[in-house]
């Protein structure tokens, strides 16, 4: 071997070295918003929540589970549905909104086939101090699909309370 070609090598593996040790950069948390499944095609547009008539005003609150994952302590908690409820000893509230019972999504509507809870799933939006972390749906029966994510707090849709 030539010392040209040794010293070839040498330079190839110094910037391989260099080039593999070089930190990546993370990027700041984004704002967590469901995701369609995968081969799902998501229609472009402002989806819009209908709540039925016959849904309208049947359901008082939710019941939600909060886990712990630092204690792994979990706590259920009924929320009426378009109110607040913080998180005891965090900077975490969950803004409950809309209920319904038997979740169905077609094109850009959301909405309930019935008033059955057959798809239980509720509109949320938590907010950490004053930043919205996540905005989307929470399903009872389904706790996996676009999951609320957070490194010390798990929330999971138990189910809806009927009035009366």
């Amino acid at each position: 071997m030539n010392w040209k070609t040794a010293l070839a090598l040498v330079i190839s593996g110094m910037l391989l070295t260099f080039a593999g040790c070089k930190k990546k950069e993370e990027a700041p948390p984004q704002v967590q918003s469901p995701a369609p499944a995968p081969g799902i095609m998501m229609p472009k547009g402002e989806t819009k929540i209908v709540v039925p008539d016959d849904v309208k005003g049947k359901w008082d609150a939710v019941k939600i589970e909060i886990l712990n994952k630092e204690t792994n302590k979990k706590e259920t908690v009924s929320v009426k549905l378009n109110s607040e409820y913080q998180i005891p000893g965090s900077s975490l509230k969950i803004m409950v909104g809309d209920f319904l019972p038997d979740f169905r999504m077609d094109g850009l509507t959301i909405t309930s086939a019935s008033n059955d809870p057959q798809n239980p799933a509720v509109h949320i939006t938590v907010l950490e101090g004053e930043k919205e972390i996540f905005k989307g749906w929470l399903y009872s029966k389904f706790p996996s699909i676009h999951p609320f994510q957070h490194p010390k707090y798990g929330l999971t849709l138990i189910e809806g309370i009927k009035k009366g």
